[in-house]
């Protein structure tokens, strides 16, 4: 009988390590969809571009995680249906998560995210649509 059922797949590698999905247990997150989410963000370029237009007045000695990379933590768990960013705390350790937005280390916390969030406001809008005042 022919087996149709692929048992596993590769991604493409974060850093020097692999990424593969399969079906029969290991490290385990229940949001393998933001392995899809990562390819759609590299290939559209979506995230950088935003990341692009927009200021960052934080002081580069004190920053621990860029805002590309915090801009691809919220957008990831939106996707994923994480509207509170309290949700945060527990999705930081997430390998899933960490692999979407490229990173090997911890993501940012609720706080860090709130303070991300709560400067983006009209000038953002305006400066990631692309018009002027």
């Amino acid at each position: 009988m022919t087996k149709c059922t692929q048992e596993s797949f590769d991604f493409p590698p974060l850093k020097r390590h692999r990424i593969e999905a399969r079906f029969s247990g290991g490290d385990i997150t229940s949001d393998g969809g933001l392995l899809l989410l990562r390819q759609v963000d590299r290939r559209l370029g979506l995230l950088e571009a935003v990341n692009a237009r927009l200021p960052d007045p934080r002081d580069a000695r004190y920053v621990v995680h860029d805002q590309l990379t915090l801009l691809r933590q919220r957008v990831h768990a939106l996707c994923q249906g994480y509207e509170d960013l309290n949700d945060h705390d527990q999705l930081r350790g997430d390998p899933a998560l960490q692999t979407a937005t490229e990173q090997e280390q911890v993501l940012g916390s609720s706080p860090t995210l709130c303070r991300l969030e709560n400067r983006m406001g009209r000038e953002a809008a305006v400066a990631i649509s692309g018009c002027s005042e």
